[in-house]
């Protein structure tokens, strides 16, 4: 595919070594799904042999000294920015074309995504007062896997959302003591949502859905046409036609860990494997379980297996949704 020369517009994202499958897939699916948009990559701990094979892709960026990889999102399209930027997590896929949110983007609002039903109302007064930035208004509380921001509020988002970083740290968030009833607990999220309710007016913004960037377990959505390359053809949907922009695959990624069969698992041997992918990975550069074989179909069974009775276990243990310090720290990439 030839990279489009236009230098208007751009996706972000941030990957480290053990990051990389995800980032190869999150690639590939914006390849084949047509976009020739620049990928700047912030460099959070790639491998030399990783930043090879993504140096023909992407335009790798360079991570400041000293800033943990949390706090990167915001660091790509401030170094090198674009008219409209596209923020996106590296354990994420794109499902769908994105060119109304670049069009939204190119009319001066930011686009952000519902973060989940549980979580939709978190708000704290204290980011205002923590985070020296006036009055924040109640907005439903925003994922920061995805963002749409437009060039035009660089200033107003991204410095901010980098300063409020700085001064949180980490202790206070949940890669430090804190627990999830605290402000700071989902750390450069919940700065992200402070910032925008600070500096964006009601219509500077545009919230969608959750169902339109979803988390595991990914419920109602089913797989579509698969596609050839550039074929813009949404890749599953609803069963009531609505396809989804992204699936976002947060906690415990594929890739690293045995995880319980969905779409977005189903989807990577395609996007990784696939003769018509931008960036093809071989068979052994990837977990049995992500294979297209019959092997491969046979290790995903297993995997799903071992993450349900894990998961049953710990439900029985009253475990189920309580996050550890340990667990939490093992988890530093996930949102």
């Amino acid at each position: 595919m030839t990279i489009s020369e236009d230098r208007t517009r751009a996706f972000y994202t941030v990957a480290n070594a053990g990051h990389f499958i995800g980032a190869v897939a999150l690639i590939n699916s914006l390849r084949l799904l047509g976009h020739s948009e620049p990928i700047r990559l912030v460099d959070a701990g790639l491998d030399p042999s990783q930043r090879r094979r993504l140096e023909p892709h992407v335009e790798l960026v360079p991570a400041p000294a000293g800033v943990a990889p949390v706090h990167l999102a915001p660091y790509g399209p401030q170094l090198m920015p674009a008219e409209v930027q596209i923020i996106l997590d590296a354990d994420l896929i794109a499902t769908r074309r994105l060119d109304d949110l670049f069009d939204s983007g190119a009319a001066g609002r930011t686009v952000g995504f519902v973060n989940d039903p549980p979580n939709h109302e978190r708000w704290f007064a204290e980011w205002s007062s923590v985070l020296s930035l006036g009055q924040v208004a109640k907005r439903p509380y925003l994922n920061a896997g995805q963002l749409v921001l437009p060039e035009v509020m660089n200033d107003r988002i991204l410095t901010p959302w980098i300063a409020g970083q700085d001064a949180l740290g980490l202790g206070d968030t949940r890669y430090g003591r804190a627990r999830i009833t605290e402000p700071f607990y989902f750390a450069d999220q919940d700065v992200l949502n402070a910032v925008l309710g600070a500096h964006l007016q009601e219509e500077e913004i545009e919230i969608r859905p959750h169902e339109l960037a979803p988390h595991p377990p990914f419920l109602g959505l089913k797989l579509r046409d698969m596609g050839g390359s550039e074929s813009g053809v949404p890749l599953c949907a609803y069963p009531d036609g609505r396809t989804p922009y992204f699936l976002h695959h947060t906690m415990d990624k594929p890739w690293l860990r045995a995880t319980p069969i969905n779409v977005y698992s189903l989807l990577l041997p395609r996007l990784l494997l696939a003769e018509d992918v931008a960036l093809r990975l071989s068979a052994r550069e990837v977990p049995l379980r992500l294979r297209a074989d019959r092997l491969g179909r046979w290790d995903r069974r297993r995997a799903h297996l071992v993450s349900t009775l894990r998961r049953t276990a710990r439900r029985r243990l009253g475990v189920l949704g309580v996050r550890t310090r340990w667990e939490d720290r093992r988890r530093r990439s996930a949102r």
